[in-house]
Order: C-alpha cells, then sequence, then structure tokens
C-alpha cells in the first residue's frame, strides 16, 4: 500500500512537467468554456503590450515631427497626434479590459475546480479500505492533498497560459528589437535565466519541506481539534492539559517556522544577488540605446519604444521563467494529489446476492488474520459456526481479537488465512452491497453524526435515511423512543454541538440511538452488538439484550460483553484469548469446565458480592 509515487517527479526537473497534461485535462473537463474564455485572453494579452509599445513610439515620433514643422513655419499634422494617442488608449483600454477579463474567468475557474478536487479526494476515500485509514502514512498522504493539491491544478493551468502569454510578449517583443539587433533579444532572454534556475531549485526545497512537515501538520491540526473541541474540553480542562497541549503545538509551530525562515532566507538572498545581476543587464542595454539614439542611429520614438520593450520584456522573461519554476512546483505538489487518487484499491470481484445454503448460516473456516505491518496474528486458527436463530457472545480480554473477527464478519479486512462462509458462500464472492444489507453492526465506538436525531438512526440504511415512518419503528425496536418523546422537536432534534440549537445526550442515550440505527436494516438476519451499551448499568444492558434477543429470534445475533450476567444468556459462548479460541459451548458447560470462562465469571460475580 506505501508507494513512492512522488518520487520519480523529483528526479529531474523535466519530469514532473507529466502531470501539466493531466491538470489542463482536468480544468477542460471542469469548464470547456472558461477554458477556451481564458486561452483566448491570454493570446490577446499577450500581443496587445507589443502594439502599445510601438504605437508609443509612433506617437512620440509624430510629435517630434509635429514640433519640427511649427519651427519651419508650417502647421503641424495634429489629427495624426490625436489619432495615435487615441489608438493607444484604446489599446490601453483593451489591456485592461482583458485583464479584467482573465481574472474573472480565473475566479470561477478556482471557484469550480476546488469543488470538483474536493468531491474527487472525497469519493476516492469513499472507494478506500478500512485498512488504509489505519495506516499513518495513508494520513500524511491525505493530509498533503487536501491541504495544496486542490489548489495546484487551476494554478498550474494559470501559469501555462501565462507562460503562453509571456511567449506571445517575448515573440512580438523580440520581432521589434530584432531591428536595433540580434544581441538585443539575445540580453533580453538570457539576463532572466540565473534568477529562473534558483527559483526552481528553492521549488524542489519548498516542496521537499511540504512533505517532511505532513505529519507535524497533522499533529498540529489534532492537537487544535483536542484544544478546541466539545467532546474533548472536560478531560482538558479537569486534567490540566491546556498548557501542555498548547506547549507541544508551540513548539511544533516553531520548528516549522524555523524550516520556512532558513528557507526563505536563502531563496530571498539568491532571488535578490540575482535579481541585481539581471537589473545591471537592463541598464546596460539602457546605455547602448541612449548611445544609438546621440549616434542617431534610431529615433528619439524608437527609444522610448526599445527602452519600454527592454523593461516590460525583462519582466515578461522573469514572469515566463518564474511560470516555468511555477510550473515546476505546483507538478510536484500535483503529485500528492494523483499520488492520493491512484491509491491501489484491491478489486472488488464478488457479484452474488444469496448463498446456496441459507439454514447454514455463519462459519468460520481456519481464519488467521494478520494487521497489514503487524509482526504477530491477530487471530489465529479460529473455525466457528453459528446457525439462524441462534445467539453468540463472544468474551475475552481487550485486545484478544473480538472486534477484528467482527471486522473480518463484515469484509472491512478479508482473511490472511482460512475463509469465512455466509449462506454456504466465502464472503470474497458476495456482492459487497447485497453482504452489508445482510449485516447490522453497531461497534462500542459508533459514530455520533452532528445531524438531525432522526437522520442518526437513519444512517443506518441509506435507502431509507430520510423515511420517518421507518425511523419510528426503529426507534421503538431500540428503545430510543421514550427518549425522543422528552424531546420537544422530536425526530427533527439537532444533535451535538457544532450547529445551532444542537442537543447533546448523554452516554447511554446515545447508545439507544445507536442500537436503533443496527434496526433500520429489516432484512439484516445478523445482527452484532460491539460492547455498544457499555455506557449502560448491567440492568439496563441485560433488558436491552433480553430484547435484541426477543427481535432477532430468527436471526443471528452476535454479542461482545464484558458483562456476564448478559453474556449468559447466549445459546453458544466463545472466548477468545491471544486470538484463539480458548473455550466454547453454552453457559452451563463453561462453568462445569471450570476454565477460563468459569474464573473470568468468578472474578465479577466476587465484584458484585
Amino acid at each position: 500500500m506505501r508507494t513512492n509515487s512522488t518520487s520519480g517527479p523529483r528526479r529531474n526537473f523535466f519530469g514532473v512537467f507529466a502531470y501539466s497534461r493531466r491538470a489542463l485535462q482536468l480544468v477542460w473537463s471542469t469548464s470547456r468554456p472558461l477554458t477556451c474564455s481564458l486561452a483566448l485572453l491570454t493570446l490577446i494579452a499577450g500581443m496587445l503590450p507589443a502594439g502599445i509599445a510601438a504605437v508609443g513610439a509612433w506617437l512620440v515620433d509624430a510629435v517630434i515631427a509635429a514640433i519640427d514643422t511649427v519651427r519651419s513655419g508650417n502647421a503641424p499634422d495634429t489629427v495624426r497626434v490625436v489619432e495615435l494617442v487615441a489608438l493607444e488608449g484604446g489599446l490601453v483600454a483593451l489591456l485592461a479590459a482583458t485583464q479584467r477579463g482573465l481574472a474573472f474567468c480565473q475566479s470561477l475557474l478556482r471557484a469550480q475546480l476546488g469543488k470538483r478536487v474536493n468531491l474527487m479526494i472525497l469519493d476516492k476515500a469513499l472507494t478506500l479500505e478500512l485498512a488504509h485509514f489505519e495506516d499513518a502514512e495513508f494520513y500524511d498522504k491525505l493530509t498533503r492533498a487536501r491541504r495544496e493539491a486542490s489548489t495546484r491544478p487551476l494554478s498550474l493551468v494559470t501559469r501555462t497560459f501565462g507562460l503562453i502569454q509571456n511567449m506571445v510578449v517575448l515573440v512580438s517583443f523580440g520581432t521589434l528589437l530584432a531591428a536595433l539587433s540580434p544581441w538585443a533579444v539575445a540580453i533580453l532572454i538570457f539576463a532572466g535565466l540565473p534568477a529562473f534556475v534558483a527559483e526552481a531549485k528553492f521549488s524542489g526545497d519548498a516542496f521537499r519541506l511540504f512533505r517532511w512537515r505532513s505529519s507535524e501538520t497533522r499533529m498540529q491540526m489534532y492537537l487544535e481539534t483536542v484544544i478546541a473541541r466539545e467532546d474533548h474540553a472536560k478531560e482538558v480542562k479537569l486534567f490540566g492539559l491546556g498548557p501542555l497541549l498548547l506547549d507541544r503545538y508551540r513548539d511544533i509551530s516553531e520548528k516549522l517556522y524555523y524550516a520556512e525562515r532558513d528557507l526563505a532566507l536563502r531563496r530571498d538572498a539568491w532571488g535578490l544577488a540575482l535579481g541585481l545581476v539581471a537589473t545591471a543587464t537592463l541598464y546596460a542595454a539602457y546605455a547602448w540605446i541612449a548611445v544609438a539614439t546621440i549616434a542617431a542611429r534610431i529615433t528619439i520614438g524608437q527609444m522610448t519604444m526599445y527602452l519600454m520593450l527592454f523593461r516590460q520584456g525583462q519582466s515578461a522573461v522573469a514572469s515566463g521563467l518564474a511560470a516555468i519554476g511555477g510550473m515546476y512546483e505546483d507538478n510536484l505538489y500535483l503529485s500528492t494529489l494523483y499520488d492520493y487518487l491512484e491509491t491501489p484499491v484491491a478489486p472488488t470481484v464478488g457479484r452474488a446476492e444469496r448463498g446456496p445454503r441459507p439454514e447454514d448460516g455463519i462459519r468460520f473456516d481456519n481464519v488467521s488474520f494478520r494487521y497489514p505491518d503487524a509482526e504477530t496474528e491477530a487471530l489465529t486458527d479460529i473455525d466457528l459456526h453459528v446457525r439462524p436463530g441462534e445467539s453468540l457472545a463472544l468474551v475475552g480480554e481487550n485486545g484478544s481479537g473480538k472486534t477484528t473477527l467482527i471486522k473480518l464478519l463484515t469484509r472491512l479486512y478479508s482473511p490472511t488465512r482460512g475463509r469465512i462462509l455466509l449462506d454456504g458462500l466465502d464472503l470474497r464472492e458476495w456482492h459487497e452491497d447485497a453482504l452489508r444489507r445482510r449485516i447490522g453492526v453497531i461497534f462500542q465506538d459508533f459514530a455520533r453524526y452532528q445531524l438531525l436525531l432522526g437522520e442518526n438512526i437513519g444512517a443506518g440504511d441509506v435507502r431509507h435515511f430520510e423515511d420517518e415512518a421507518r425511523w419510528r419503528k426503529a426507534a421503538a425496536q431500540g428503545m430510543a423512543d421514550a427518549i425522543i418523546a422528552t424531546l420537544p422537536r422530536g425526530y427533527r432534534t439537532q444533535l451535538g454541538k457544532w450547529f445551532k440549537d444542537g442537543r447533546e445526550l448523554s452516554g447511554g442515550q446515545w447508545q439507544k440511538i445507536a442500537l436503533s440505527r443496527a434496526f433500520m436494516r429489516n432484512e439484516a438476519d445478523v445482527l452484532v452488538l460491539d460492547e455498544p451499551t457499555a455506557a449502560m448499568d448491567a440492568a439496563a444492558e441485560a433488558s436491552v439484550f433480553e430484547r435484541f434477543r426477543g427481535l432477532t429470534r430468527d436471526r443471528i445475533a452476535i454479542l461482545i460483553s464484558h458483562r456476564f450476567s448478559t453474556v449468559r444468556m447466549a445459546d453458544k459462548i466463545v472466548v477468545i484469548q491471544e486470538g484463539r479460541i480458548a473455550e466454547h459451548g453454552s453457559h452451563d458447560e463453561l462453568m462445569a469446565r471450570n476454565g477460563k470462562y468459569a474464573h473470568l465469571f468468578a472474578l465479577q460475580a466476587n465484584g458484585y458480592r
């Protein structure tokens, strides 16, 4: 899963420009009319400066000719002067309108493209496996994509069009300067090269700094969340964690600041030194033009034009080279977007929507599983069979593998070895949607959505997400209807504190909402409770499980709990120890065996005496 796809683009300067074509395709597919408008306006903006410079030269020469005419006692051609003034004014106005149009097109494209890229990032997230979200390196990749890459495609395209614009400017300027001397064109172009090389070098350094600080930035974001979010505020205040976490946040900020400061100092120092070289070159060209004017090799109007061409031409060269350096930098950053979007995901091959033997239920056949990059197996040689209508309780210490077993059952992970069957068919052969419609699960760390109460229940079945009739039925089954009856807005109550008029629930109330969510799936014949009632007292949990068993009498019910008063009601009990099945049987059978289960049961029973 871990890739180094961005190392290729960093190997050489020109290699990274492979992403330019993809960025252009992305912008083109986002809005063809805006892209075409941007290209046309760029071309016009590139040609107008040369036209303005040429008209300016004609104007100066026309004014000088008119003055000479007046001195000779003749009537000057003022109409010609006024026409040239009007023409130059019209060209300047057209250039201003073109630049406004460019800014307008870029603004609209930026909004559309930002939305499109963020949707691409989120859409990709929906295709990823749970293993990706449990991998720290993947989170660094996601952070890089979301923080920078969403703005880089338009930046790359804008700079590409800017480069084209400056190339058009330079071609038109070069055509006019060639009349003075071919060396004038060479001076114009090569004066900006040293600064460009330095800028390209420091763009690469900036990108490497960006990659290095991804994990540090993610830690900053996490610390911000802990310090400023309501779900952490109680412990932060109670334990006095605020100053400690703030100091850690400050240390990271200073570390990042000094790294950026050092880069900025080196970048600006080299930029100043090489900029002075370009300035010296420019004024050497000025002296050359002034001497040529004194020697009457060019007119004063031509002198004015050439000075303007050199001044604006050097600016165009600098802008063009900066655009190339910026394109290089954008390509580096854009590589992070495609590195994320091209994260490999195993193809879903299952197509079946039913199994050949519905009466067989669930069967684990010599199943073992190791988490990615883990040194030991989380589950080893699990053999387990649960038939429809049976209830199963999983017992074991924290970290023994109980929740991992449920993750395998719901195909959030696939076994490293062995197979899991539902209705006599390997889970890998089931269509993913069909399989998950058959299974309703509430984990201990169930989500508390900052949505309407009814939508929190409806999340259990997205096909009926806004179906209030289904909400009510599920709430009654999950014993949440009594809670809802006490709320002024009932199912339309906003939960959580993130949004206006939000209502916070107690832990036990949230658990009943989550339990109701599991009952949204009417056709689910496998229902799993992974310690979702931990915030309830023992009597409330027993009541919930007894009701749960009543509502799942013809289904498979799987319960994970540390309360043996509840566990003992299950038809089968499996004790998992260090990833292996240590014991299995009914409560009476396991107590008679006087093994691990009986020992744990006795320990808990003593606690109530």
